[in-house]
């Protein structure tokens, strides 16, 4: 049977759920689904480990000249001039032992020979037939880079969880790595739903009166390439009940996530919450946060065994790229394999005035970063509308304010997150 909620026109916003209470579900629901694949290292940038990778020997394995130049022994530096006795290239394995009271010309990445422990720049040298006079200000063991220095054997490279940057694949090559470990990309299928959305056709840019182009699933699949997931498009669905329960069925048979947009609230065209609590289970509808109020979350199981996991977007442009952010983004990252994710806050100015606002509700508040006198100063995008894709266009992040509803007032510090920080 279909339970349907009360009318969300009576709620008010201390009665919806929380932006904290939200986070915290999820959290509580949520755990890796996807399988595992061994890739070759070099497909591995932005996929997930599913195994933690240690060192097997230390990094660098000899200890090494930083800089092309002279090697000596730190002692006989005050000496002055010291004869030259051998050259040790990148690729001389076993170079022989200095000699006491003497030197080596060395390049960088050569191995040190025994004895030796300071490396001089060849340019603050100065060479006279096969001698060399060191600076004598050198410290000791300048130049050198030691055994170990970068990575201890057993050291922890990447551990279960960590999405592969570059710079893990060079720390991962450094210790002779050529295949990796990692999760599958989980499948996100994503729909829209309105009987007003038109795709864009080059045969036909006219909108008639009343139409709109569907934004949402283009600005849905650029947000989910950052992530190491597949897409599924399944389009625009109209506003039946029929219509939307077919899609729906058919998009979490074959699809590990899915993603809406539109019909999430309880209008007699709305029809994604009816058709989820027909198909599955909702555990989260109704966010004490703007925009983004009508956003819905549940699990839909699928014939074949285990769950599709739902993620009911609002409509609005804005409002939906905000639900999408600071919810289903970090439950997809979290499903595939990841940590939980939280985005990156950072404590800026305040650039400009606002009274006090409705308590009891999360917002996010379109902004600009801005530098004045060595602090980063935001400001809030002059109008408001979830609808105004210039206000994300135009800004930089999003400016939080807590469910105090207390004013901002001018100077004061807030917290700002970047778009950055969701890559």
């Amino acid at each position: 049977m279909t339970v349907r909620p009360i009318n969300d026109c009576f709620f008010t916003d201390k009665e919806r759920m929380t932006h904290g209470e939200a986070i915290a579900l999820l959290k509580s629901r949520l755990s890796p689904i996807a399988s595992l694949e061994a890739i070759p290292l070099e497909e591995a940038l932005n996929r997930v480990a599913a195994a933690p990778v240690p060192a097997t020997f230390p990094v660098p394995l000899h200890t090494n000249a930083a800089v092309d130049g002279y090697a000596v022994r730190y002692e006989d530096i005050a000496r002055g001039w010291l004869p030259v006795f051998q050259r040790i290239a990148a690729g001389n394995l076993a170079p022989d032992p200095l000699e006491p009271t003497s030197a080596a010309r060395i390049f960088t990445g050569a191995v040190m020979p025994a004895h030796a422990d300071t490396v001089a720049m060849q340019e603050d040298c100065e060479v006279y037939g096969e001698t060399v006079k060191l600076p004598p200000k050198l410290k000791q063991g300048a130049n050198c880079r030691h055994a170990g220095e970068d990575l201890q054997q057993h050291d922890l490279v990447v551990q279960t969880g960590k999405r592969i940057s570059a710079a893990d694949l060079a720390a991962l090559t450094s210790i002779g790595t050529s295949s990796l470990q990692v999760s599958n990309k989980l499948k996100v299928g994503i729909l829209s739903s309105g009987a007003e959305l038109r795709e864009p056709s080059s045969a036909d840019t006219q909108l008639r009166s009343g139409e709109v182009f569907d934004v949402n699933r283009p600005l849905l699949k650029a947000l989910l390439s950052d992530l190491p997931v597949k897409v599924v498009d399944y389009g625009i669905v109209q506003d039946t009940a029929a219509d939307v329960h077919a899609a729906l069925l058919k998009a979490s048979a074959e699809c590990d996530v899915v993603l809406t947009s539109g019909g999430a609230s309880l209008g007699a065209e709305d029809h994604m919450l009816a058709a989820l609590d027909e198909l599955g289970q909702r555990h989260m509808w109704q966010l004490a946060v703007k925009p983004g109020r009508p956003m819905m979350f549940g699990q839909m199981p699928k014939a074949s065994g285990g769950d599709a996991y739902f993620f009911g977007l609002p409509g609005n442009p804005v409002a939906a790229m905000v639900c999408f952010l600071m919810y289903a983004h970090p439950a997809i990252r979290r499903l595939g394999g990841e940590d939980w994710f939280e985005p990156a806050r950072f404590q800026v100015k305040a650039n400009f005035d606002m009274q006090s606002r409705k308590p009891d509700r999360r917002e996010f508040l379109r902004g600009s970063l801005s530098h004045k006198g060595g602090m980063a100063h935001a400001t809030k995008y002059p109008r408001d509308g979830s609808g105004l894709i210039s206000s994300l266009r135009e800004s930089d992040g999003f400016i939080e304010l807590s469910e105090d509803g207390a004013a901002v007032k001018q100077g004061q510090l807030i917290s700002f997150i970047p778009f950055t920080a969701f890559r």
